[in-house]
């Protein structure tokens, strides 16, 4: 092999390097800005149910936040809000779970994970093994079997 063909060869093989690296960034930066845009569209959720809770002293039902999730449509990242009111109590506590989804990204940077949304307003991202740990501790049986049809 000739010095122009090992340049030629060399040139492409840096090409196809960089463009392999530059793809997975674009892919795991995509994926992380769809987790911060869930994320955020929960906090807006969450802070619309402090709201509620502060003007009438309980957290809405849950058609009030569907109808709610409806109006925010430029919050489509919520994906397959699942809603626990109904079976929180009055005197439950701040970090209990109120509204949960699962997110599934491709990234090697972000993952399969939940976003949660806790009573007291709090908004934060959970590994799927964690999540599960929380939630078995904070549901009833009743719940379970509900989840379960």
């Amino acid at each position: 092999m000739n010095k122009r063909q090992k340049i030629i060869l060399t040139d492409f093989t840096t090409v196809i390097v960089v463009t392999i690296i530059a793809v997975l960034a674009m892919i795991n930066f995509k994926d992380w800005l769809n987790r911060s845009e869930a994320m955020r569209a929960m906090q807006h959720l969450g802070q619309i149910v402090l709201q509620y809770k502060k003007n009438y002293g309980s957290v809405p039902p849950e058609s009030y936040v569907v109808g709610i999730k409806e109006q925010l449509q430029g919050y489509v990242r919520l994906g397959d809000l699942k809603y626990r009111a109904r079976w929180l109590d009055f005197d439950s506590p701040p970090d209990e779970i109120l509204a949960y989804t699962e997110k599934t990204y491709r990234s090697l940077v972000v993952g399969k994970g939940f976003v949660v949304l806790r009573l007291g307003g709090r908004v934060e991202w959970l590994q799927p093994t964690e999540f599960k740990t929380l939630l078995a501790q904070q549901q009833n049986p009743e719940e379970v079997e509900m989840t379960r049809k």
